[in-house]
């Protein structure tokens, strides 16, 4: 079957609806237990994200990031993070380009600080004055100048000169100029403001800057250590030269003074102003045993730089279709507005890949492009490669203008290659601006699925979208109006005409060639009451116009016109009691709804072919997730609610409902929950513990208690363990394109090994088939010196194109050389207890 165009969202009442598939899981994390979602009236109307085909579609975090919500409890894995948002398709999403905000700070003299050549402020045990001027301090001695802070045993200040001689043991800093330096590049003015100097005697000049220092040692933002027998300071206190030094980032105890790794040179030169480590003729030793070394000068960033021209950790690929490889990022910056990452991947003659990576960031927005070319084994020949681009611009009047391309050659290069899952892919610009009252986004690209099983040429490419909304409070009437006014059109490649060159068979089976053109008009009215008892009655109204233009479609009209009123009314009696510490919720809710039948036969059902029915919806006068069907008939929405929120902490939820109509409904397969004249029983059970632990589950019913789906999902957070995993069952259903029942898997988990040590186990199981669809096994390990991350993955697809694999990776990170982000687990530390 032939995807079909996704649909934008329906109407602000609806803004919520995109949410329905998760709405009901992020309630399990609210200290209010179950709700549904919020429209603009403040009503559970939400409605599920849905694909091409209408599948409905969770959003999620980007790749290594952590699901979490409320008050730190995990959900299970959702689906892949979806593209161009508020629009569901399935089509992978470009996160919006990293961008930094510029180092603005102003810093303001403090009153009563000396100027340069100011006098310094000298505390000891015992201070003396010679004849000549000369001035000895001894006995702990503490010297402030100009920020910087000198503690020694003795000093001599030469009184022609003004230089010092210093006894050890000597510290040399400037506490809190860290902090203010913040990361641009003047930070290192002057003395380095993230270095402390220990030494065992020194000559400097009077401004404690330049100078002759003996027995020196040299950390560096409290990370990197550099020992040396003599340093020399120059520039003001700028250059810091050690010869015969040797570095590391290692702790390192005297019982055992060999580190996990060092480096040794003649020398070593620190730029305060650069913030650049030189190593002239380093040599790298692992446990005291060399292992590798460079006859010529290594320029290194230092612990407090985040970004700096040069090469990138190296990382080890071993896949079972490119065998082993290696790849060796190197970071180019391009000012502190842009960078380019240039990786050469080289895997043992299999292939030659060049991987690039482009961002700039702009006053108003940012862009970031990636991409890569190969020439490889496995199309021997060909030329293969991807691009993904995406670009984010303020626009004046709160508009956002957004870009996104996204290419490949084939969906086997984005497997093979680690890139991607997507089999889907969309290019193309939206526009929009949200404010407290209007709502406008459009969207316009082109579609190209990667699928084996699609035809592109008969699947919607061109598609396009623009919608309109505005909330309003009418004062003769009273209550909330919503005004929506929507525009859509896409297109199919194909110039087959459906119906006549084409096999007949059930209607939307075949669209050949068929494009279809909408314009739609919607209002919707609502009005709340308290009566007598706190019963909460509403008044509902709606009116919802279509005009389609279909083409290349000998089954429909060209033009088909609908007109579809709604009218309701809602009754719900919250009520609340405390019982024992505990606070109970129940909130029964009644909700009556009339729509004349309308003409959905004689429109081709390209957007609403699957449909969700959860918490999110229960209460919604339509449940389609697009505009080509809608609910209508005497129906009525029954159910209730019950939370219970205990004083520890804890909280539990229950929902559970039906729909009831007069009459069968159209638009819904026999085998859909929504079908017949009394829908599946609905039961949803959200439990947090408040520590961590969330569980959320949903399941549908018949009268005969056969379970037709079941979602569960489990996820718990805790500094030493995260799990995040669901359990998904649906029955089948030819309609929505599923010919047999679906049984899966998905788990995530990480956990503290030991310390130091951190898993990651990663799985998705499908029991229909019997098989596994994915599994990943990934191990870190992380010092104060050293971060390892090795990982083992196997993914289980095969087709006529695309085969399972096998991948093995390595990398390896020595600390101290450029900032480092903090990853999950702790940090082993070396003892250097007896």
């Amino acid at each position: 079957m032939a995807p079909r165009p996704a649909a934008p969202p329906r109407r602000a009442k609806a803004a919520a609806r995109e949410a329905a598939a998760v709405s009901a899981l992020l309630a399990a994390l609210s200290a209010t237990g179950p709700a549904a979602a919020q429209d603009l009236f403040g009503t559970g109307s939400a409605r599920p994200v849905t694909d091409l085909t209408g599948a409905p579609l969770s959003g999620a975090p980007l790749p290594g990031t952590s699901v979490t919500q409320g008050s730190g409890a995990a959900l299970a894995p959702t689906a892949p993070q979806l593209g161009s948002a508020p629009l569901g398709d399935g089509t992978p999403a470009q996160a919006d380009p990293a961008t930094a905000a510029p180092d603005a700070r102003v810093t303001l003299p403090t009153a009563g600080t000396p100027d340069r050549g100011g006098a310094a402020t000298v505390l000891a045990d015992n201070v003396s004055l010679q004849e000549d001027r000369t001035l000895i301090a001894a006995g702990g001695v503490v010297v402030w100048y100009q920020g910087t802070r000198l503690v020694a045993s003795r000093i001599l200040v030469d009184g022609a000169s003004g230089a010092l001689t210093i006894e050890g043991p000597i510290h040399l800093s400037r506490p809190g100029a860290a902090a203010g330096a913040g990361a641009g590049a003047d930070a290192g003015a002057g003395p380095d403001p993230e270095a402390i100097l220990i030494a065992e005697a020194a000559q400097l000049d009077r401004e404690l800057q330049d100078g002759i220092i003996r027995g020196a040692r040299m950390v560096i933002a409290r990370e990197l250590q550099l020992a040396a027998t003599e340093a020399t300071r120059s520039g003001g206190g700028r250059i810091t030269q050690l010869r015969n030094v040797v570095a590391s980032s290692c702790q390192i105890c005297a019982s055992d003074p060999s580190p996990l790794w060092e480096i040794r040179a003649r020398s070593i030169t620190h730029d305060a102003e650069t913030r650049l480590i030189a190593f002239e003729r380093p040599q790298l030793r692992a446990f005291g045993i060399p292992v590798a070394a460079a006859p010529f000068t290594i320029t290194a960033p230092d612990p407090t730089v985040s970004r700096a021209s040069g090469f990138l950790r190296p990382s080890i690929r071993t896949t079972s279709g490119l065998g082993f490889g290696i790849k060796v990022p190197y970071f180019q910056t391009l000012g502190d507005h842009a960078d380019l990452t240039i990786t050469p991947y080289l895997s043992l003659d299999r292939t030659r890949t060049l991987e690039l990576r482009y961002r700039h960031a702009f006053t108003n927005g940012a862009t970031e492009w990636h991409g890569a070319i190969s020439r490889d084994d496995l199309r021997p020949g060909e030329t293969r490669g991807y691009v993904f681009g995406t670009a984010r611009v303020d626009l004046p009047r709160d508009y956002r203008l957004g870009v996104q391309v996204q290419a490949a050659s084939d969906r086997a290069y984005l497997l093979d290659y680690g890139i991607s899952d997507a089999d889907r892919l969309w290019s193309g610009v939206t526009l929009e601006r949200v404010r407290p009252d209007k709502l406008f986004w459009g969207r316009a690209g082109n579609y190209h699925s990667l699928r084996e099983d699609e035809d592109n040429a008969t699947s919607p490419a061109q598609v396009a979208d623009v919608l309109w909304q505005r909330r309003m409070r009418p004062a003769l009437i009273g209550g909330e109006a919503l005004l929506e006014w929507s525009v859509h059109a896409h297109r199919r490649p194909s110039n087959l005409r459906a119906g006549a060159d084409v096999l007949i068979g059930p209607l939307d089976d075949y669209p050949a060639g068929r494009d279809v053109a909408r314009a739609s008009v919607g209002l919707d009215w609502r009005r709340s009451e308290i009566l007598p008892g706190g019963v909460v009655a509403a008044g509902l109204a709606g009116l919802d116009a279509d005009i389609y233009r279909i083409l290349q479609d000998d089954r429909f009209d060209s033009v088909v016109g609908r007109l579809d009123p709604m009218i309701g009314a809602e009754l719900r009696w919250p009520l609340a009691t405390v019982q024992a510490g505990a606070t109970h919720m129940v909130e029964p809710v009644l909700q009556v709804l009339y729509s004349p039948p309308g003409r959905d036969d004689e429109i081709p059902n390209e957007d609403s072919r699957l449909i969700e029915f959860d918490e999110g919806n229960l209460f919604s006068d339509n449940r389609f997730p697009g505009w080509d069907a809608r609910e209508t008939g005497l129906r009525a929405n029954l159910g209730v609610t019950w939370t219970r929120l205990d004083p520890t902490g804890w909280s539990l939820g229950l929902t559970g409902g039906r729909v009831l109509r007069a009459r069968d409904p159209d638009g819904f397969s026999a085998a859909a929950p929504l079908a017949g004249s009394a829908s599946d029983w609905l039961l949803a059970a959200h439990y947090d513990s408040g520590t961590g632990l969330a569980v959320a589950n949903r399941a549908l019913f018949g009268d005969d208690l056969a379970v037709s789906r079941n979602e569960l999902r489990l996820g718990w957070l805790r500094p030493d363990l995260q799990i995040s995993a669901g359990h998904l069952w649906i029955d089948s259903d030819e309609f929505e394109g599923r010919e047999a029942d679906t049984s899966e898997l998905a788990a995530t988990v990480g956990w503290q090994i030991a310390d130091g040590w951190w898993g990651t186990a990663e799985t998705r199981y499908d029991f229909t088939a019997d098989r596994a669809q994915r599994a990943r096994l990934q191990v870190a390990y992380r010092n104060e010196c050293v971060t390892l991350e090795t990982g083992i993955s196997r993914r289980f697809t095969s087709s006529d194109t695309v085969r399972p694999e096998t991948s093995l990776d390595l990398s390896v990170r020595l600390g101290g050389f450029g900032r480092q982000e903090a990853g999950p687990g702790t940090v082993a530390r070396r003892s250097c207890m007896r």
